[in-house]
C-alpha cells in the first residue's frame, strides 16, 4: 500500500472533542471508520487503543501532510527513536464505506499499558462520552421515526420530545441489513443527505433502543453523527448504523410503511417521495 498519508483518530482529536481544533481545515476522508484493536478508558479523560484484539475501534479518518504529522506527534508526546513513548505510531488498515486505507494510528505502548482502565464495549469514544449525559439527541432515519411500535412495545414515553427534522449530509439511506423478509435501513457515507426525525431522549431510552436495534447481537452499532437542523445549527446525535453491510435489497412493505408514515410531517415531501421511488426500483431487481 505504500506510505500512509492519512491518520485515524479515535479520541480527543475527533469532532466535538477538545483537540479537534488541530484538524480544522483538514480533509475528512471518512466520519465512519474503524480498525482492529481494543479501546480503553484512562484516569485522564482520554482513551487509549491497544493494537491487538479482534474488536473494532471506531473513529474518523483524515488526510494529512508531514507538517501536521509533526504536530500530532507533539500532541501525543511521540518521538520516533525514543523507547519510553506513551504511544507508538503505527500504520494499520482502516476500513470505511468507500474502501480500505493504510493510515497512521497512535496505539498504547506496551511499556505503559498499565494506564488502561476499563474496556469501552462499543469501541467508540464519542458514544461513550455522549452517554454520560442525562439527556441527549437521538437521530432516527428508519422505522423509529414512527411511533406505532413504540406504543405497542410500551416505549412511547421515551420519544415524546421531538425536536423536528434533522438532516445528515454526506450520507445515503440504504437497505443493507438483510433479513429473511427483506432489507432494513442503514446510512452509508457515500454523499447525499439523509433526512430523519431528531428526538431529545434520556438514559431510560437506551436499553429499549439497544434491544430494538440488535446491538448485543451485532446487527447495528451506536454512532454519533453531526445532524443539521432547519435553522442551520449542527447537533451531535446518537444514531445506529449497520455493522456488517450487505448488498441492499428492498424492504418489506410493512417496514417502508413505517418509515413513510413516521417521516410524514417531519421530513420533506420530496425526500419521502424519493424513498418510495427507490424502493420501487429495488423491487424490480
Amino acid at each position: 500500500m505504500g506510505r500512509a498519508s492519512d491518520v485515524f483518530v479515535y479520541g480527543t482529536l475527533r469532532k466535538g472533542e477538545r483537540n479537534h481544533h488541530l484538524l480544522n481545515g483538514v480533509k475528512c476522508v471518512a466520519e465512519q471508520a474503524w480498525t482492529a484493536g481494543k479501546l480503553f478508558t484512562t484516569s485522564e479523560d482520554y482513551p487509549v487503543m491497544q493494537r491487538y484484539g479482534s474488536e473494532k475501534v471506531y473513529g474518523e479518518l483524515y488526510e494529512i501532510n508531514d507538517k501536521l504529522l509533526e504536530r500530532l506527534d507533539e500532541l501525543e508526546d511521540f518521538e520516533p527513536e525514543r523507547e519510553d513513548n506513551l504511544y507508538q505510531r503505527i500504520t494499520q488498515k482502516v476500513h470505511t464505506d468507500r474502501g480500505d486505507f493504510l493510515a497512521y494510528v497512535y496505539v498504547i505502548s506496551h511499556r505503559t499499558k498499565t494506564i488502561k482502565q476499563d474496556l469501552i464495549q462499543s469501541g467508540d469514544w464519542s458514544v461513550f462520552q455522549l452517554l454520560k449525559n442525562e439527556r441527549f439527541y437521538y437521530f432516527a432515519y428508519g422505522s423509529c421515526m414512527d411511533n406505532v411500535r413504540f406504543k405497542a412495545q410500551d416505549a412511547n414515553q421515551f420519544f415524546e420530545k421531538v425536536i423536528g427534522r434533522g438532516m445528515l449530509d454526506g450520507y445515503k439511506l440504504r437497505y443493507s441489513m438483510v433479513l429473511t423478509d427483506g432489507g432494513r435501513a442503514d446510512m452509508v457515507e457515500e454523499g447525499g443527505t439523509v433526512e430523519g426525525k431528531l428526538y431529545e431522549i434520556d438514559q431510560a431510552a437506551i436499553p429499549y433502543l439497544y434491544w430494538r436495534e440488535g446491538v448485543a447481537t451485532g446487527r447495528y452499532r451506536p454512532a454519533i453523527v453531526p445532524v443539521r437542523l432547519d435553522n442551520g445549527s449542527i447537533a451531535a446525535a446518537l444514531t445506529f448504523l449497520v455493522v456488517n453491510k450487505q448488498a441492499e435489497v428492498a424492504p418489506p412493505a410493512h417496514y417502508i410503511e413505517e418509515i413513510l408514515r413516521g417521516g410524514k410531517g417531519c421530513c420533506s415531501d420530496a425526500y419521502l417521495s424519493g424513498l418510495a421511488a427507490d424502493v420501487r426500483e429495488l423491487r424490480k431487481k
